[in-house]
C-alpha cells in the first residue's frame, strides 16, 4: 500500500506504508501527520491509520530529525499541475518544425525529388483513371519506404532519448515549458519513453480521438499516456528538484 504525508498544505510520496510503520516507531514522523491512500474517504491522522505503531513509536524527546527538513519535495500542487491539449499541440508543432529540416534533407538525398515527380508525371498521364493515380503513389512509397524508414526511426530516438533524459521532454516541450513523467511526478525509464511514441500510432489510428482524449481525461492523459502510464505536467524539470534520498534507500524514502 502507497501512502501520501500531508504537511502545512503539501502533499509528500507516496511511501509504502511498510516504511511509514518504521518511521513512526522510531519517531522520524509525528503521530499527528495526516496520511491518505487510494480508497480512503478524507485525511486522516497517523496515529489513526497505523494505531498499533503509535503505541510503540520512540518519546518524542528521543525522536531524530524533523521530517519537515528531510520529506521530498513532491507536492500535490506539481503532481496535479496537468498540461493542457493546446499547450501540447503547440510544443509538438514546434517538434514537427524542428524534425522538418533533417527529415526533408534524407528524403532528398533518397531521391524523393525523383520518386515525387514520377508520380506526378504518372497521374498527369492519365488523371481521370484512379488505378493509374493508385500505382503511381504505391510506386512513390515503393522507392521511398528506406527514407520513410530512417525518417520514422530518427522521429521515435528523438522523442524517446529527450523525454526519458533530465530535461524530461522534447525542444518543444522545454519551450512551452512542460514534461513527461511517471504517475508519481518521476522521470521515466528510456524503455516506456520507446513505448510511448509508437502508443501514439494507436491514438492516431482511431481518427485522433487517442490525442483529444487529453483534452477531457481527469489527469489530461491521452491514450498513449494512458497505454504507458505516464503524465504530462507544466513546469520544466529543470524546477522541481527532489531531495537527495539515502543511500540504500528509494528515491521516494527519507533519511534519519
Amino acid at each position: 500500500m502507497e501512502v501520501w504525508i500531508g504537511r502545512d498544505g503539501e502533499r509528500h510520496g507516496p511511501y509504502s506504508d511498510g516504511d511509514i510503520r518504521q518511521w513512526l516507531r522510531s519517531g522520524q514522523v509525528s503521530r499527528d501527520d495526516l496520511g491518505w491512500y487510494e480508497g480512503l474517504a478524507d485525511w486522516q491522522p497517523l496515529s489513526v491509520l497505523f494505531p498499533d505503531e503509535v503505541a510503540n513509536a520512540t518519546p518524542p524527546s528521543f525522536a531524530a530529525t524533523p521530517v519537515s527538513s528531510v520529506l521530498p519535495q513532491t507536492t500535490a500542487a506539481t503532481l496535479e499541475d496537468y498540461a493542457g491539449f493546446w499547450k501540447r499541440v503547440a510544443a509538438y508543432i514546434l517538434d514537427a518544425i524542428i524534425l522538418y529540416i533533417p527529415n526533408l534533407l534524407i528524403q532528398k538525398m533518397m531521391g524523393g525529388d525523383a520518386a515525387e515527380a514520377a508520380m506526378k508525371q504518372a497521374q498527369l498521364a492519365a488523371p481521370a483513371d484512379p488505378h493509374v493515380m493508385f500505382a503511381a503513389l504505391m510506386q512513390y512509397y515503393h522507392v521511398m519506404t528506406p527514407a520513410l524508414l530512417i525518417i520514422t526511426v530518427i522521429t521515435w530516438l528523438y522523442f524517446a532519448i529527450c523525454e526519458s533524459s533530465a530535461w524530461q521532454g522534447t525542444v518543444g516541450k522545454l519551450a512551452l515549458s512542460i514534461r513527461v513523467t511517471d504517475m508519481q511526478g518521476g522521470r521515466i525509464s528510456f524503455a516506456r519513453a520507446l513505448g510511448r511514441y509508437p502508443a501514439k500510432y494507436l491514438s492516431a489510428l482511431i481518427f485522433g480521438v487517442g490525442f483529444l482524449m487529453a483534452g477531457w481525461t481527469q489527469r489530461k492523459q491521452a491514450l498513449h499516456d494512458l497505454v504507458v502510464s505516464t503524465l504530462v505536467l507544466n513546469g520544466r524539470a529543470s524546477n522541481f528538484k527532489p531531495g537527495q534520498p539515502t543511500p540504500g534507500r528509494g528515491d521516494n524514502s527519507f533519511s534519519a
